[in-house]
């Protein structure tokens, strides 16, 4: 279950009333910064961007690949564990703006998580300790710890019990 907060509008559909939500000048910093870290091949000049101008909460060795896109009008609501990788061209979002409302929620990627390449987490949403989200994902639930997950919708592909056995046998 995703944990957003529903904000109604009236009128034109949501996206038409993004300024009121929130600062243009805001977004405008947020764009700059956020297209200086997708290029950037520097994964501690990634971190300190995020950490120091959009307010991200990460982790320590976490590495985000080029052309991850963090949410630009909420990076604030993002927050990402210790020793994650976030793979290329990764969407995450804190917000969405729909027809007659616009909805923001955290979004919380645990420690030692693999995001594959190419995968989109919606808001509101936890992805726990340990998990794996395969390529091309659409992350639009919670992830339980440790879990290996994909697809488009998601699906639990094994449980971090089913991953603790497979393993053991590999080490067998």
């Amino acid at each position: 279950m995703r944990r957003t907060t529903r904000h109604p509008v009236e009128g034109a559909n949501s996206l038409w009333h993004v300024y009121k939500t929130v600062p243009f000048w805001k977004v405008v910093k947020n764009f700059i910064v956020i297209q200086l870290a997708r290029y950037t091949p520097f994964l501690g000049m990634k971190n300190w961007l995020y950490r120091t101008f959009l307010h991200m909460k990460v982790g320590k060795h976490t590495s985000f690949a080029l052309m991850v896109m963090p949410d630009v009008m909420f990076p604030e609501k993002i927050s990402v564990g210790m020793n994650t990788v976030i793979g290329y061209n990764t969407t995450i979002l804190a917000h969405e703006y729909l027809i007659r409302e616009y909805r923001l929620g955290e979004v919380i990627i645990g420690d030692e998580v693999l995001i594959g390449a190419n995968s989109t987490i919606l808001p509101g949403l936890t992805i726990g300790d340990g998990a794996i989200v395969s390529a091309g994902t659409l992350v639009h639930k919670d992830v339980p710890e440790g879990a290996f997950v994909g697809g488009n919708p998601m699906k639990v592909i094994y449980t971090k019990e089913e991953m603790l056995e497979r393993d053991q046998q590999t080490s067998i």
